[in-house]
């Protein structure tokens, strides 16, 4: 074993690994432990910056043979998932709940997000979700001031246990199939007749698609995006849906689709795209309707598998970048509320304009680009997804979910009219504006999505 490659190669992870540590030691040594959202920034700043030099520089290893592996498209998408997870810890600061095993959780949840970008095998695959998804459940029950966090966070668990349950069969069969564990077996299972081989890479398919909440597997995600508090919504929406696609993109890598394999990327993210869309559209509690929208995009990101296989990792990453700087984007400024419950309801939302400029203006530009609206970063992650379709000789599919794609408009406006075009909430009494860290984590969302909306051609040149 080269220790030099596995420490440089696994820069990164050792980074989180040793952040995850001190957090530890400072819990157990000091009487009244401080500093933890400190020592998470920097750790987590760290490791992105290590991990874009890794890609930047065009970096490739194998620390462990068969197992992982690091190649410069692997750790561009970790860079991109450790900066987005920066104004995360910002928002936990700004929330004074917040604190105790929050950090440690965050980081080692982040940490089994990015061994999946490397994993060469089921098993290292396995590894990283499951690293990446039991902190979460636990994130969820935090929110002690939302009394259905309890109840939120067993339903994801519930259904998190049967994501498992469905990617460990399905990982059982492409081993009976093929006598080993290399991820490679996915790709060729996708142009396999063999019913094992095909039925085994359609599970592990579905196991994903529950992860990243597409229909029919999405029912966890309003009552746990309810149920949280707001940083580990806002994880949730951004950063576990990124892995959960990422991951899948590692899998399906360079492999051209065919048969029921198509039909199955084309329906059921369809299908996402659609009741996303519609569900949010009767919703009166901004978290919910986030939930929805974030249906809907999984639908739009699952889409992307249907193009030919070099286009797919430049539409997924830009697109997963100008969503989830968005979306995190509307959560950072919503106004903080004494009482929880109050905070995300959309009639609070009312007026928010005069009382909040900033904060409407910004929550607006998310709205507006989450819908699809030119100029801004989610058009051209929309039409980079589409592109990619239509390129694959996939029209029908292309159309149909365009015009899925036009029913989220309404419940994006709707936001926007509350905020501007109406009069003042009836109460506003105990609304705060956001603190210093929240409007810092706004820029740092806030500055980069405007830098790829004025050059997407620069950021596509480096995917």
């Amino acid at each position: 074993m080269n220790w030099g490659v596995v420490f440089i190669g696994m820069l990164p992870e050792n980074l989180l690994l040793l952040g995850i540590l001190l957090l530890i030691v400072n819990e157990i040594v000091s009487d009244r432990p401080s500093g933890a959202s400190a020592y998470s920034l920097v750790i987590v700043a760290a490791a992105a910056v290590a991990a874009a030099w890794l890609g930047l520089t065009g970096y490739s290893a194998v620390p462990f043979a068969g197992q992982f592996s690091v190649s410069p498209t692997g750790s561009l998408a970790k860079a991109a998932v450790l900066a987005l997870a920066l104004p995360v810890l910002l928002m936990c600061r700004d929330d004074s709940e917040d604190s105790g095993p929050l950090y440690p959780l965050l980081l080692s949840s982040l940490y089994g997000l990015i061994i999946m970008l490397s994993a060469d095998s089921f098993l290292t695959l396995f590894l990283g979700l499951e690293l990446m998804s039991l902190p979460v459940y636990v994130l969820v029950m935090l929110a002690r001031r939302r009394p259905q966090s309890t109840e939120a966070a067993l339903k994801y668990l519930v259904l998190g246990g049967a994501a498992t349950a469905t990617l460990l069969m399905g990982m059982t069969m492409l081993y009976g199939w093929s006598g080993n564990l290399s991820l490679a077996n996915f790709g060729r299972a996708l142009g396999s007749h063999d019913p094992m081989a095909i039925a085994g890479a359609a599970m592990i398919l579905l196991a994903f698609f529950l992860k990243a909440a597409v229909v029919p597997f999405h029912t966890w995600a309003p009552d746990a995006y309810e149920g949280a508090s707001v940083p580990v919504t806002a994880y949730m929406a951004a950063l576990i849906k990124a892995g959960a696609v990422l991951a899948t993109l590692r899998l399906f890598g360079q492999t051209a689709l065919s048969g029921t394999m198509v039909d199955l990327l084309a329906v059921l993210p369809l299908a996402s795209i659609v009741w996303g869309n519609l569900a949010a559209m009767r919703q009166d509690n901004l978290r919910r309707m986030m939930a929805y929208s974030s249906i809907a995009h999984a639908g739009y990101l699952f889409y992307a598998f249907l193009g030919n296989g070099p286009g797919r990792f430049q539409a997924v990453m830009f697109y997963l970048v100008a969503y989830g700087l968005m979306t995190l984007l509307a959560f950072a400024v919503v106004p903080r509320h004494a009482d929880d419950q109050q905070r995300d309801q959309l009639e609070q939302l009312k007026g928010l304009f005069h009382r909040q400029p900033y904060a409407a203006i910004v929550i607006g530009l998310s709205m507006l680009s989450l819908a699809g609206i030119p100029p801004l970063p989610g058009f051209i992650g929309k039409f980079l997804i589409f592109r990619e379709v239509m390129a694959a000789g996939y029209t029908l599919y292309a159309v149909l979910g365009l015009v899925g794609s036009y029913l989220g408009i309404y419940f994006y406006l709707r936001v926007i009219q509350f905020m501007f075009m109406t009069p003042q909430a009836v109460t506003t009494s105990g609304e705060t504006p956001p603190r210093s860290a929240a409007l810092l984590a706004s820029a740092l969302c806030l500055v980069p999505a405007l830098y790829v909306a004025i050059f997407p051609g620069r950021i596509l040149a480096i995917l």
